[in-house]
């Protein structure tokens, strides 16, 4: 830790940037799957530009490809999103090419048998700063960027459209605390020939005042809005969107690691979603109840081996018991192996779509199994605190 604390940055968009339209469009497909066939096995990937959508991927079993109405699922999640027409930056009209495919028999092999749907490492992370127990600028951004979002679809500020981006700076003192927010970045596209001078006042006003009331945020604070002077052009028109995209976006921030795996159309067989989530459950209990003020837990698999060939945590300093019988506390009170995952957070259930923007961890308006916290009494107890 520097003596003289440091600056950190997080970023989150909206649901209506290219990648995030990505996102949902993939699980969106997910949760179709899951609510015909509860264990059903999906791995999707989409496509955007303008005019064109490409879905791409395996499902499993095969007989559901069928039933999967993509053509559907990618209009609905435009018109949701609020892309009405081309001039918007998405054709909801466009040309859809649908290239879904059974299922790897190589891969569900090993799935079937319980085992890992993939090699890699799986990361979770909590900390004391806020009351999602999340680091302050992801939450922040997070929450500027849905409220961005909600001016426009409730039509306060009618001139908005769906593609935007948001971004938090916060310096922290020499302990970790944070203790002011220096910069706010909002990036949000606009009708053509808008002023920016009432863009800068309505968001000030309509989007950042209404999150962020005092506290850390003064007169000192820097506020830019849409700062290369125009976003005219945004959505698929201005950029590609791409399934997997924005896991910095998902997760924390970059305020912890990330084993690269994205979550947004892969079910819950797949380590690189249901490991992650079950590390954020395992680090927030551990938070919760009050064993560390930050902590980082990671879990580690073999394709097709259901046992975690490595299981670590590091509480950086802040932990009232050595990271080694976290370690030790961890393994005795959860379980790790794939399906145990599954059926402690009950995952095989349409449950995603919600989960494609405004991250996976810290969200209070959704309820995500791995955010509850009830583990965190027990644990307490057993670490004798």
């Amino acid at each position: 830790m520097n003596k003289n604390g440091y600056i950190f940055t997080s970023e989150s968009v909206t649901e209506g940037h290219p990648d995030k339209m990505a996102d949902r469009i993939s699980d969106t497909v997910l949760d179709a799957v899951l609510t015909m066939d509860p264990a059903g096995r999906v791995a999707c990937e989409t496509v955007l530009s303008p005019d064109l959508v490409f879905v791409s991927g395996e499902i499993g079993p095969k007989e559901l490809l069928s039933e999967i109405d993509v053509e559907g699922i990618v209009r609905g999640a435009a018109k949701e999103i609020g892309y009405k027409d081309a001039s918007y930056g998405f054709d909801p009209s466009c040309e859809i090419i649908n290239r879904l495919k059974p299922q790897s028999c190589d891969i569900s092999m090993g799935v079937d048998k319980g085992g890992a749907g993939d090699q890699g490492m799986m990361f979770g992370y909590a900390c004391d700063e806020t009351a999602e127990l999340m680091p302050l600028p992801i939450t922040l951004a997070h929450k500027l960027a849905k409220r961005l979002a909600n001016v426009r679809k409730k039509s306060a500020l009618p001139y908005l459209r769906p593609d935007g981006k948001t971004q938090v700076t916060v310096k922290y003192d020499s302990d970790g605390k944070p203790v002011h927010i220096e910069d706010i970045v909002v990036s949000t596209q606009h009708e053509k020939g808008k002023d920016q001078k009432i863009i800068h006042d309505d968001v000030t006003e309509h989007v950042i005042k209404a999150v962020i009331k005092g506290g850390l945020m003064d007169e000192s604070t820097r506020i830019h809005i849409n700062p290369t002077g125009s976003f005219e052009y945004g959505g698929p028109a201005a950029d590609a969107g791409l399934t997997g995209r924005k896991i910095i976006v998902d997760t924390y921030g970059g305020g912890a690691r990330h084993g690269g795996g994205a979550f947004s159309g892969t079910d819950p067989t797949k380590v690189d979603r249901s490991a992650a989530y079950m590390m954020r459950y395992v680090a927030k209990n551990i938070v919760a109840a009050g064993i560390a003020n930050r902590c980082e837990v990671w879990v580690a698999y073999a394709i097709g081996e259901a046992e975690p060939i490595g299981v670590f945590a590091d509480t950086y300093g802040t932990g009232k018991i050595s990271d080694d019988k976290i370690v030790s506390l961890i393994r005795e009170c959860f379980n790790l192996e794939p399906l145990g995952i599954i059926e402690t957070l009950n995952l095989r259930r349409p449950i995603y779509k919600a989960t494609s923007a405004y991250g996976h961890f810290g969200r209070t308006d959704i309820d995500l199994p791995w955010e509850k916290t009830d583990m965190a009494v027990v644990l307490k107890e057993k670490a004798g605190l």
